[in-house]
């Protein structure tokens, strides 16, 4: 290996003996709560598939249905001659959905973070951002050119003061939280930052991602959930997680819409979503327009989950979703006792730094819809089971 890109070799080996270096295990079938591994069944307590759509027979017969209409791909970008009546449709969809008076779709989360962000603000203007936003929210404001402001996580003493600190910036100013933040389960003190927002003259925009068809009636979201609809400027979101497809969304008003579609890059650069994430995502609206079930049963497995394994003694944090943070301490304990619970049969990740920080290294339990009570119990076995054997408990 040339010299020049010997570094990637010393970075992998650092990550190595940090026990930072991630075991990245492959899929033989599809998403679901038992999953298919080097031909075994696993017991999957890792995936945000919260209400079981991934595999679900609906999503995947409307997949299959418009194909034989659509064909597969678009074919260009939205602005030129990938625009189909579905993605129109998917966006009404979306729109009344989560009560908004437009939407627009991007080819992931990822990609609506990268849209937004950049688009809003820019050189000269300044962005406060929680310090446990996702790396998207961190890499879109990166890219804007803007001045970030991090305030401590969900600290709305701290908000309040750097708020009060700029608020005589001449330039734009933009507030962007998680609604959930993914790591600990815990929920953004949405009402006291919209009244700041107000307060202070701020664009108020929420990285609602795993807030979708979790939090809110039926699963709207986080604005539904806080009563906050016509409060919040930016509704950002995704279709890869409660929705079980691909595919971002940002909801808000007509003119937000309008100027996206004319000015966000992911939106004039990358080709549409393709036919079959357009027609899983509308069957995933109708099946949680028609019920509330799905959002129900996963609440349920998730309190279930939270409980036993508290009982035991494990530290669950002080999450307020379904999401169950394992907090195990040090990055290779947590990767050698989430190798142990495979052996037992449980397909559960550690999550290490920089996704976390040191020293709160963890196996996130995520539960869905798909969970059995009984391979909720399986799992508490084995998490009982490993936390004896290695002294977690």
């Amino acid at each position: 290996m040339a010299v020049s890109m010997a570094f990637m070799s010393d970075e992998l080996d650092r990550m190595k003996r940090e026990g930072l270096y991630g075991n990245i295990r492959t899929l033989e079938g599809p998403q679901g709560a038992v999953v298919k591994i080097g031909g075994k069944d696993y017991l999957n307590l890792c995936s945000n598939n919260y209400l079981g759509f991934a595999n679900d027979p609906r999503v995947c017969k409307r997949a299959k249905d418009m194909i034989d209409k659509y064909g597969v791909g678009p074919g260009a970008v939205r602005t030129i001659a990938g625009t189909m009546d579905i993605h129109v449709e998917l966006e009404n969809r979306l729109a009344k959905f989560k009560g908004a008076e437009a939407a627009i779709t991007f080819q992931s989360g990822f990609c609506a973070n990268l849209a937004v962000i950049p688009a809003l603000t820019g050189e000269g203007d300044l962005i406060f951002s929680d310090s446990m936003n996702h790396a998207s929210i961190i890499d879109a404001c990166r890219l804007s050119k803007a001045k970030t402001i991090r305030y401590e996580h969900s600290d709305m003493d701290d908000l309040r003061a750097k708020l009060s600190e700029h608020k005589d910036h001449n330039g734009k100013k933009l507030l962007i939280t998680d609604g959930v933040f993914s790591m600990d389960g815990d929920i953004a003190r949405l009402p006291e930052i919209v009244g700041m927002a107000e307060e202070f003259g701020v664009i108020v925009a929420v990285d609602d991602a795993h807030g979708e068809g979790v939090l809110g009636r039926g699963g709207r979201g986080i604005v539904d959930h806080f009563g906050l609809h016509g409060k919040v400027d930016v509704e950002i979101g995704t279709m890869s997680k409660a929705f079980g497809v691909m595919g971002g969304i940002v909801a808000g008003s007509s003119v937000l819409v309008d100027f996206l579609r004319q000015k966000a890059r992911t939106n004039l650069f990358s080709s549409a979503l393709t036919v079959p994430d357009v027609a899983a995502n509308l069957a995933a609206i109708d099946i949680m327009e028609e019920s509330g079930e799905p959002v129900k049963k996963l609440w349920s497995n998730g309190d279930f989950l939270k409980a036993e394994l508290k009982a035991e003694g494990f530290d669950v944090g002080n999450s307020e979703t379904p999401i169950t943070p394992v907090i195990i301490g040090e990055a290779q304990t947590a990767k050698d006792f989430s190798a142990r619970l495979f052996e037992n049969g449980v397909f559960a990740t550690a999550i290490v730094f920089p996704t976390v920080p040191r020293g709160t290294a963890r196996v996130r339990a995520m539960v869905s819809a798909a969970h059995s009570r009984e391979d909720l119990e399986r799992g508490v076995e084995a998490f009982v089971k490993v936390g004896g054997e290695m002294g977690v408990i």
